[in-house]
């Protein structure tokens, strides 16, 4: 399975914030998300990077809610059962009609928050990005949270791909 994800970096990151390669990582984390759950369509997922003050203008006018995050997650399918494809061969309009792809929706990362989080939970700035990549991927195929079941399962397909990928709590120093 092929992911295609863009991205663009806000004007107050101009140079790459990670001393690791953030496009490789991504799509690391969507081959072994995406394909762990199923998904047997090649997929498009718009991931931006901003900082607090971005973040928090995003969350107001999408969720009205005027407070910063560390990541927000935009998916663009409804499912009835979380991690269920099964439904997109009747729904021609979730695909990108000029390249064919899934669209599955958008990743808003604040990097402020990657950057304080890592070092306020003493792991690496790759570990936090790439849990927080993997909680958003989660929400795109549908995992929510807000019921303690849902969170239960949500926690443990991210802890599961991290440590299939070796990205552990204080495993790593990069």
């Amino acid at each position: 399975m092929s992911v295609i994800c863009t991205w663009e970096i806000e004007n107050s990151y101009e140079e790459q914030p990670f001393s690791f390669d953030a496009e490789a990582l991504i799509e690391e984390l969507a081959e072994e998300v995406l394909g762990e759950e199923g998904l047997e369509y090649e997929a498009e997922i718009s991931v931006l990077f901003t900082d607090s003050e971005g973040i928090r203008e995003i969350n107001r006018e999408a969720r009205d809610l005027d407070v910063p995050t560390d990541v927000l997650s935009f998916p663009m399918l409804e499912y009835e059962t979380p991690g269920d494809f099964s439904f997109l061969s009747e729904e021609d309009e979730v695909f990108d009609p000029v390249t064919g792809e899934l669209v599955l929706g958008d990743i808003v990362l604040n990097i402020d928050r990657v950057l304080s989080q890592a070092e306020e939970y003493g792991h690496s700035v790759r570990r936090e990005f790439a849990f927080l990549v993997v909680h958003s991927l989660l929400h795109l195929c549908g995992y929510d949270h807000m019921e303690d079941e849902e969170r239960l399962v949500m926690e443990e397909k991210q802890r599961a791909v991290l440590d299939r990928l070796g990205i552990v709590r204080g495993g790593e120093t990069c």
